[in-house]
């Protein structure tokens, strides 16, 4: 009789095992190098909350997809660091009264711990951590690069603000009009701000997607937010001023339409275009969008809008344009100014309408112009109409030929536009990488020199935001006066900090060369284990991170730093597991399951495997802890199973041997196709076929226990590595080779067949899977034979699938 299992003992004595006998060497066992594979889970930032189950999921798929990879062949790189920097962890430090540097230290060390628990195979000799300033070091090096390169420039502007982080926000940062950190309205504030580039590398960006396994909906996700375009820039003289403002259209062919323009409230020409009448409802009107946040200018249910007074030239037809200001358009999508062509678009139709505002037609179905329009003409099929020259052309022709014409007439020229801006980089906070610039009033801005990085963030006892623009770096006087390293003279240091994004945007290359003083990664380091070939983590991060990440790595693929210039060749994200109801967990809403409790009460092995059983590891699923109970049995089962069958030395038989190679095939092909819960419940039926087959025969041969334990080695390894010591291995499971199947072997000695009469399903028999016709239909005849009452016309016979009888 098998021991009851005891999760506790056997756990902890692996544990202690693994430590001292890593399993994930990097030459196999004739001393021949091993090919990498470079397994990547997105590194958490330290919240003080600690790790809830939720956060174990993608954790646990990261690591039976290494622990397969091991099983195959593959030297497994499966490190894990800290995204440290940043607003989390300075609102953390703030909320609970103590500086950043200690809560940050203290909430690595407790979900350090916890993930520990998880029994992932980390080489934690890999371990990076954003706050280490030998790693910011190179945060700090890459800036100084885009500087010199052109790609990092200062610039004063208006940007997202957030009042209660009281910082400036990247506007992929902003979800519906908040911060998308702690939820508060963002505002507007004019700011002096370091911008990166990043819009130099919109075509790359867009196009290499091609290259990458990803999900179709995060491609989709970042090639909408890079939003290229094609269309006219086309320049419009104001009249009565020696000023032309320039529009971008994507409909250069429905000039002749422009009934009136729209200036965004923050365009350069905005305040000079008001008269006298309008000079106090202008500048108003210029306050009061300041106060909106670009989400909620867009998607406001009525406009809003202010005349200026002053007109502009269509420059097709020499027709006189009012210009208007509407907070619906933005100052950093194209030009800041649009013509509107209020037929043809609904949002310029509902101007029109409600400022009385003329509407010409141009493109016509038929050719025939609608009397009295109540809505626009959206479609972009028809002819051209009061159009000049342009009458009597097919309007999706002339969309494509208009950029090039208006070129040829000198009126404006084709061109490209993008939604994608340049990054703000800048953040008016205390905890995160000091920006290594220095501001000298002869030589400007001078980088500091590349021999003193890393520029330290200096230590202070009043880190809060000041909420004034300024970083608190800004009031710490002997760290902000320098000298400037050109030409001596008295110089200020830049106190605004980097993004959290800064370090995340790069980590994954510092993994495999952690601890080089040298050079950010060494070129054999780089060439040997990169770039990532698995990258797992959450859907949340589709547009932020993995932007910043591919940005950052073609930059130093440019500059000759790394040899590709994609950093993630396949993605996975995980579903979110969440409360009941589908409620997000928090500590706020009292939702929050720890894996401390259900680690000690079940052990590592069964929360492994429950969090894949929930639901499919790309949706959603809503955590219930009564499921675990399942998992726990099955997993007493197969150990009661695998020592009851040790004792009893039975030799294999065909039916064993038939159901371990369909166990194989069916648990490989749902594990690679990344159907893990169906992993889980495929691992529980056959364990229960191999339980009925053990009471008929006094268990299991040795081979397929051990077949079924190298299966289960990644999901449940501590039970995997007991059972495997258990039949005398003295080596790691995890240095055997992942089971294969064979065809032959799974094939059944009887199949069912279902017998038809007329195509209607009348029986289903078992034949030999080797039975001929003759006897499949004599045999299918037998079972039916009550029901045959006519006469029969016809015999088929599928193999392996029907038998239908036809009778008249």
């Amino acid at each position: 009789m098998a021991v009851p299992y005891n999760h506790k003992a056997i756990e902890a004595k692996w544990r202690v095992n693994w430590e001292k006998n890593p399993v994930n060497p990097k030459v196999d066992e004739k001393g021949k190098e091993k090919p990498k594979y470079y397994c990547l889970d997105m590194f958490p930032y330290p919240s003080g909350n600690g790790l809830h189950v939720g956060h174990w999921r993608g954790y646990v798929i990261s690591d039976v997809w290494s622990r397969y990879k091991l099983l195959k062949g593959y030297y497994v790189i499966h490190p894990m660091g800290w995204d440290a920097f940043g607003l989390p962890a300075e609102n953390y430090a703030i909320k609970m009264g103590e500086h950043p540097a200690i809560s940050t230290a203290r909430n690595v060390e407790n979900i350090k711990r916890q993930i520990q628990d998880i029994a992932a195979i980390y080489d934690w000799d890999m371990e990076v951590n954003t706050t280490d300033p030998e790693f910011y070091k190179w945060t700090q090096w890459i800036f100084i690069q885009m500087f010199k390169q052109g790609l990092a420039y200062e610039k004063e502007f208006p940007i997202n603000w957030c009042p209660s982080c009281k910082t400036g926000l990247a506007n992929e940062e902003v979800v519906n009009g908040r911060c998308e950190r702690c939820g508060s309205e963002v505002t507007k504030k004019n700011l002096r701000q370091w911008n990166l580039k990043i819009t130099k590398y919109a075509d790359r960006l867009l196009n290499d997607l091609d290259k990458l396994d990803w999900p179709e909906k995060v491609k989709k996700m970042q090639s909408d937010w890079i939003g290229k375009s094609y269309g006219a820039e086309v320049k419009f003289p104001v009249d009565g001023m020696n000023e032309e403002i320039t529009v971008y259209t994507t409909r250069p062919d429905t000039l002749h339409g422009a009934t009136f323009m729209v200036l965004a409230p923050e365009h350069e020409m905005a305040k000079k275009l008001a008269v006298d009448e309008t000079k106090e409802a202008v500048e108003k009107y210029i306050y009061d969008s300041s106060m909106k946040s670009n989400v909620d200018r867009l998607q406001g249910k009525e406009k809003t809008g202010v005349f200026t007074g002053s007109y502009c030239i269509n420059p097709l037809n020499g027709k006189k344009v009012p210009i208007w200001l509407s907070d619906y358009v933005l100052a950093d999508y194209g030009t800041g100014a649009i013509m509107c062509v209020p037929a043809h678009d609904d949002r310029d139709f509902e101007f029109a309408k409600k400022f009385d505002l003329p509407i010409v037609q141009v493109i016509a179905k038929d050719g025939k112009e609608i009397e009295n329009m109540t809505e626009a003409y959206t479609k972009a099929e028809g002819t051209m109409i009061n159009s000049g020259v342009w009458n009597g052309m097919e309007s999706a022709v002339l969309k494509k030929e208009a950029p090039h014409m208006i070129e040829k007439m000198g009126i404006g020229k084709a061109t490209v536009n993008f939604k994608l801006r340049d990054w703000v980089f800048s953040r008016q906070r205390y905890w995160g990488e000091p920006i290594p610039i220095i501001h000298c009033p002869h030589c400007g801005n001078v980088p500091v020199p590349e021999d003193e990085l890393p520029l330290r963030l200096p230590e202070v006892k009043s880190y809060q935001p000041t909420g004034t623009g300024e970083s608190p770096l800004a009031a710490i006087d002997e760290w902000v006066n320098c000298k400037c390293p050109v030409c001596g003279a008295d110089a200020k240091r830049e106190t605004n900090t980097m993004p959290q994004w800064a370090g995340s945007s790069w980590y994954f290359l510092r993994y495999v060369d952690n601890k080089n003083a040298e050079e950010l990664v060494s070129k054999e380091n780089a060439s040997k284990y990169l770039p990532v070939d698995m990258y797992i983590g959450g859907v949340e991060h589709a547009v932020l991170h993995l932007l910043y990440s591919r940005f950052y790595t073609k930059f130093l693929y440019d500059i000759g730093v790394i040899d590709f210039d994609e950093p993630f060749l396949k993605l996975f994200n995980q579903g979110m597991i969440t409360g009941k109801n589908g409620i997000k967990m928090s500590k706020s809403k009292g939702n929050v399951v720890s894996p401390d409790e259900l680690v000690d009460d079940y052990g590592c092995d069964s929360l492994r495997m429950y969090e894949l059983f929930v639901g499919p590891p790309e949706l959603d699923a809503e955590w219930d802890d009564r499921g675990i109970d399942g998992v726990n049995r099955f997993l007493k089962r197969f150990w009661k199973l695998s020592l009851d069958s040790l004792e009893g030395d039975v030799k294999p038989t065909d039916e064993m041997i038939r159901y371990r190679h369909k166990m194989v095939y069916e648990i490989t092909s749902r594990l690679q196709s990344f159907s893990l819960n169906t992993v889980i419940s495929g691992f529980m039926e056959y364990t229960n076929k191999f339980v009925d087959i053990a009471k008929k025969t006094g268990g299991i041969d040795c081979e397929t226990i051990e077949t079924i334990t190298i299966l289960l080695a990644p999901f449940a390894p501590h039970m995997a590595e007991e059972v495997w010591e258990r039949y005398g291995h003295k080596d790691t499971i995890f240095a055997e080779t992942w089971p294969k199947y064979d065809e032959e072997a799974m094939k059944d000695d009887q199949i069912e067949i279902p017998v038809q009469i007329n195509g209607k399903t009348r029986a289903v028999i078992k034949v030999s899977a080797l039975v001929s016709k003759d006897d499949a239909i004599a045999a299918g005849k037998e079972a039916v034979k009550e029901k045959l009452t006519k006469t029969v016309i016809k015999e088929i016979f599928v193999p392996g699938k029907i038998i239908n009888i036809v009778q008249k």
